[in-house]
């Protein structure tokens, strides 16, 4: 039976999430966020492996977070649709899927570690679907939280103007809670209900001073980026109320000239109502992020979406899952019109359409039956058979195709095999079904090994595979070891024929091109060129010499490695009346890249990570002298409390077993943090002796 919803105006709907760098409390803060809107009825701890939105096996017993969890909370007749993301880089596709969607976000940060790199990663990644967002720094209670030096590192690293609303009362184990700098009033929690009652009182004396500068200093950041403010700033200082404050705030935030500060602590229950305060206040409503715009997938023009319940139905499938009871569920941001059971919906990608099934308010891993949701909403929904991440989903009389979401390459592979050969299809269907879910895990069938390969993020994402292979789907497997994904690249120009010619009795084959390869920036992928004129190659013959191109990328050329970073562009060839065909032009394409990569001069590239080591200062050296002889790059090394924190890059290649080496280093103290950074050249020897390898393998399979 359908749940009845309670209706809230679109004005009043945020649609947000907590993106932080691993381990600065996110799952820690929506839980504590769920208990104080009355959403839960009993605080969830990660530790205790007891929260909401961690609910699968492996992110309880880790105490990390894997998947996105939506939930759906009210706080003062405001409707806050929460995505919890994770803070591992092994899953930061996660976070990607969940800002193209979201319209606001808090970033948590550690008060002890200030801006990590992962914090820096989420930033840029919030900075590019141009998402609005407030600060919030957690852990005010830990030995060294510093929350001054925390809003200096937002301003140096993050290239933004933090705006402090709060300073904290009192610091560590003595921390009570935020001070108020808009009211001017200390907030304190209860410890009898786990901060639910919360009251503001007069500031402590000694605070005061600090407070009333503190204060000036925030008004003068208002004006200095308001002039609507500023205005009244200047002419009427006496007149300034708290809602003219909060106003200016909000139209700072939605314009990303600043970012509005709060402070607490969710562990024990301090400060996190006035943070909720904070994303009604400042964070903005679907109505204020406004009409979006996509293409109509036809004509190519450009279409308006405008988040109107009674417009055509938009939505953007952002997430897939599977669940064992459910089926394949997919989630679904909704911008415009209304989405109900039975609704048939059009997908431009694959240019078909599919039937809703049932539509589902999600909460973590439970879901209610709902009979309609419209623009703003984020639900899930059944049916959706063949609709992948970042696809539109629209009305075939009103099509559209909003823009996608950016998937990362993976970095790292491995080989893969059941434990029984009797399970080898159960893992073919598991595995295409966990590629589904997560479009940053890649599998690959390796024809001349006779292996099937996964491809992922990091060692832990591999690992997390297998481990849901075992878990979800019953089927134990053996896995290789992880192995670096290199790519290939050409550096030069150069032109190639292909001819594919055969005649045998009957019909024959032909095909027959003639490319120039060229080199692309890199990261740019691959570039197709179709400058045929004339009809000298048929069009109906053009995605097959794509294809083609496509194939022998994807095999490699100098070491069996995927090409990228290349443009392709036909310009010539030839066709047979009677014999051309679309394989025969596929060899011919795939024949003539092989050709044109060689005379362009080959080179490998590998996977650099941007990594960051923190060590006491004792082992400051060891650790140093370990780091160059990973051929890292050393750009910066800080001050972080009692720890050195040393910044660079370095290729990934190198990091394997790298944690072992670091406690064994520093005494088991010392602890690190990896993320992709992007494909830089091996050098010459080490490219020769990967050559040489990867041929001797080749020869034994």
């Amino acid at each position: 039976m359908p749940v009845k919803e309670e209706k809230v105006p679109l004005e009043r709907v945020r649609n947000i999430g907590f993106v932080a760098h691993i381990d600065a409390g996110k799952t820690t803060t929506t839980e504590r966020v769920l208990f104080y809107t009355g959403t839960t009825y009993k605080v969830g701890d990660v530790d205790e492996g007891t929260t909401v939105t961690d609910w699968m096996p492996q992110e309880k017993e880790r105490g990390i977070t894997i998947t996105s969890a939506a939930v759906s909370c009210y706080w003062k007749q405001h409707k806050i649709n929460i995505i919890d993301t994770p803070g591992h880089v092994d899953f930061t596709v996660e976070v990607e899927r969940s800002l193209r969607v979201l319209d606001g976000c808090v970033i948590i940060f550690d008060a002890v570690n200030g801006v990590e790199p992962q914090s820096e990663t989420v930033w840029r990644q919030a900075n590019k679907y141009s998402v609005p967002r407030i600060c919030y720094v957690n852990k005010m209670d830990r030995v060294g939280a510093d929350f001054f030096a925390t809003c200096e590192d937002i301003k140096k690293k993050l290239d933004i103007t933090p705006i402090p609303v709060q300073i904290p009362n009192g610091i560590e184990e003595n921390f009570k809670g935020p001070i108020d700098l808009i009211k001017m009033k200390a907030v304190y929690f209860s410890e009898e209900d786990e901060g639910k009652t919360y009251f503001y009182e007069e500031i402590p004396d000694e605070l005061k001073k600090q407070s009333a500068e503190w204060r000036e200093r925030m008004l003068e950041l208002i004006a200095e980026l308001d002039d609507e403010f500023m205005a009244k700033y200047v002419e009427e200082p006496d007149k300034i109320t708290e809602d003219d404050i909060y106003k200016a705030l909000r139209r700072i935030t939605i314009s990303f000239k600043g970012v509005p500060v709060f402070c607490g602590s969710s562990l024990k229950n301090k400060g996190v109502q006035p943070m909720i305060d904070g994303i009604v206040l400042y964070l903005p409503s679907p109505l204020d992020r406004g009409s979006i715009k996509g293409t109509n997938p036809d004509t190519g023009e450009e279409v308006i979406v405008s988040p109107d319940e009674n417009a055509p139905f938009v939505g953007l499938v952002f997430k897939i899952m599977n669940d064992p009871y459910a089926g394949q569920l997919s989630y679904v941001r909704i911008y415009s019109g209304k989405i109900k059971p039975g609704l048939t919906v059009y997908n431009p990608r694959l240019r078909r359409t599919e039937r809703v099934g049932r539509v589902m308010r999600v909460f973590a891993n439970r879901r209610d039956d709902i009979e309609e949701a419209g623009a703003g909403d984020v639900i899930a929904t059944t049916g959706l058979r063949d609709s992948l991440t970042g696809d539109t989903i629209c009305l075939k009389e009103f099509p559209v195709l909003l823009e996608g979401i950016d998937i990362p390459e993976p970095v790292i592979y491995a080989s893969i095999e059941p434990l029984t050969k009797q399970d080898q299809e159960k893992l073919f269907i598991s595995l295409h079904k966990l590629e589904i879910e997560d479009p940053s895990f890649k599998v690959r069938y390796n024809n001349e090994t006779q292996e099937t390969i996964i491809w992922g993020m990091g060692e832990l994402h591999l690992e997390i595979i297998k481990d849901r292979l075992e878990r979800e789907y019953n089927v134990k497997t053996r896995m290789g070891k992880p192995q670096v994904a290199y790519k290939e690249t050409i550096v030069g120009v150069a032109d190639a024929e292909g001819k594919y010619i055969r005649q045998s009795g009957g019909r024959g084959q032909y095909g027959h091109v003639i490319i120039r390869v060229e080199p692309l920036e890199r990261g740019k992928g691959f570039e197709f060129v179709n400058q045929i004129k004339g009809g000298i190659i048929p069009a109906e013959f053009i995605p097959s010499v794509e294809k083609g191109i496509r194939d022998a990328m994807e095999e490699g050329v100098l070491a069996g490695y995927p090409v990228q970073d290349i443009r392709v562009i036909l310009y010539d060839g030839s066709f047979h009346e009677v014999d051309s065909s679309d394989i025969a032009f596929r060899i011919a394409a795939s024949i003539a890249f092989k050709e044109a990569a060689k005379k362009a001069g080959l080179i490998l590239l590998e996977p650099i990570m941007r990594i960051e080591v923190y060590t006491p200062e004792e082992f400051l050296g060891a650790v140093i002298g370990d780091l160059n002889s990973r051929r890292a790059k050393i750009i910066e090394i800080s001050v972080k409390g009692s720890f050195r924190a040393i910044q660079g890059y370095v290729p990934l290649a190198e990091m394997f077993g790298y944690a072992t080496t670091l406690r064994s280093l520093t005494q088991g103290r010392g602890y690190y943090i990896m993320e992709f950074y992007g494909y830089e050249e091996v050098p010459q020897n080490m490219a020769n002796q990967i050559v040489e390898q990867r041929r001797v393998s080749k020869s034994k399979n």
